[in-house]
């Protein structure tokens, strides 16, 4: 494991904490508005599904692959690095406007290195907490920070400039985020070849973890691939839709900063348990009451619990179940799986409904999220101990 000072410890820290800015702050411009942006360029909603399916689907295999190479070769900063030079350089594609497999073959080879950074930067960060895991939400607030700030800014560039002002905004971020990683330190994780590797298992409790996580990625289609849309088609603008976006991550920024606490007080399997419930009710708002300020705004506070304490909880449970020697392959199989498999399923699934029925798109999301809480109910109820900060 990592074996730093104190001091270069809160360092890391600090950078890390740049990098999740950057990250997510790159997810604020593409995830709201890729589909405006595709709809721009004469896209038409099945087309714009299966798109946005894309940069879910190539979390399934991703990941995975360069897990392996982490966790053979202890390289877990270098591959951040790696992950973010090229996927710079693959962005640099969507400048051209070519048509449907152009877009497809531009958005598979992108994601496939920007999917090296995400699990990596998590084990990387709990690692350097060691035994001070409740550290992480505000570590993670960086992230929810980044995409706050992007998602209103880029709402309120595209009402100004347009959807082709996306493209510069996404290279800016790529520009940060290979800035911020470049100071991490080469740290290896280095295991004894006497250290036994323990056989990861989907029986059991990682097994009704994953379907879970999957069922509640495929609930989060309509959100992730058309929110913005559902939006704009129900009066409201980019600007607006940005700020109702904005809304719910704040709401997810103070979840992350109270999640240590009720996971020390309650246990994963109960918050998990409401948070999805929760989430369920959240996407019937959003099917029945989009005209509805009151409704509309209170859907976008239980971000908090669909996304903000269910990540929280998730990354714990991971952290918990998988040794050293597979932690990158325990977090590579909760973000191939959740939101690679259940992220592109659930985004293809509701791009074919939402072409003849957009608020039917949500129920079925809605039905997705309930099985997806009856999952939870067989997870130990282990509770997650709380340090002092």
């Amino acid at each position: 494991m990592f074996k730093t000072s104190p001091m270069s410890a809160e360092v890391q820290l600090r950078w890390l904490g740049a990098c999740y800015f950057f990250f997510f702050a790159i997810l604020g411009v593409m995830v709201p508005y890729l589909g405006v942006f595709f709809e721009s360029r004469g896209f038409n909603a099945t087309e714009i599904g299966s798109l946005l399916a894309i940069l879910m689907a190539t979390r399934i295999i991703a990941p995975n692959l360069w897990a392996i190479v982490a966790d053979k070769t202890g390289m877990r900063s270098e591959l951040i690095k790696i992950g973010a030079g090229a996927g710079a350089l693959t962005y640099l594609s969507f400048f051209h406007p070519g048509a449907f497999w152009y877009m497809v073959v531009s958005l598979t080879v992108y994601t496939f290195f920007w999917n090296a950074i995400l699990a990596q930067l998590e084990v990387i960060t709990l690692e350097t907490l060691g035994d001070k895991p409740q550290r992480y939400g505000i570590i993670r607030s960086f992230g929810s920070l980044g995409y706050i700030v992007l998602v209103v800014a880029a709402g309120f560039a595209i009402g100004h400039w347009g959807p082709e002002v996306l493209p510069y905004i996404g290279m800016g971020l790529f520009a940060g985020m290979l800035a911020a990683c470049l100071p991490l330190p080469a740290n290896r994780v280095k295991l004894s070849r006497d250290t036994p590797k323990v056989k990861v298992k989907l029986a059991g409790p990682i097994g009704w973890f994953l379907l879970s996580a999957i069922l509640l990625q495929m609930s989060a289609g309509p959100f992730y691939g058309f929110f913005v849309l559902y939006l704009k088609h129900a009066g409201y603008s980019e600007a607006t839709a940005g700020l109702f976006v904005a809304l719910g991550v704040i709401a997810e920024i103070v979840m992350f900063m109270l999640a240590p606490r009720l996971l020390g007080k309650y246990g994963i399997k109960p918050l998990l348990f409401i948070s999805i419930l929760f989430t369920a009710f959240r996407w019937l708002m959003m099917a029945w009451g989009v005209e509805s300020l009151f409704w509309l705004s209170l859907s976008q506070l239980l971000h908090a619990f669909t996304f903000g304490l269910v990540h929280a909880a998730s990354i714990q449970f991971i952290h918990q179940q998988f040794d050293v020697s597979r932690r990158s392959t325990g977090q590579a199989l909760y973000a191939s799986l959740s939101f690679g498999v259940g992220g592109a399923l659930g985004t293809w699934a509701c791009g074919l409904v939402y072409s003849h029925n957009p608020s039917l798109s949500w129920v079925l999301a809605a039905g997705f999220a309930f099985v997806a809480a009856l999952l939870v109910l067989p997870l130990p109820g282990r509770r997650v101990e709380t340090a002092a900060v």
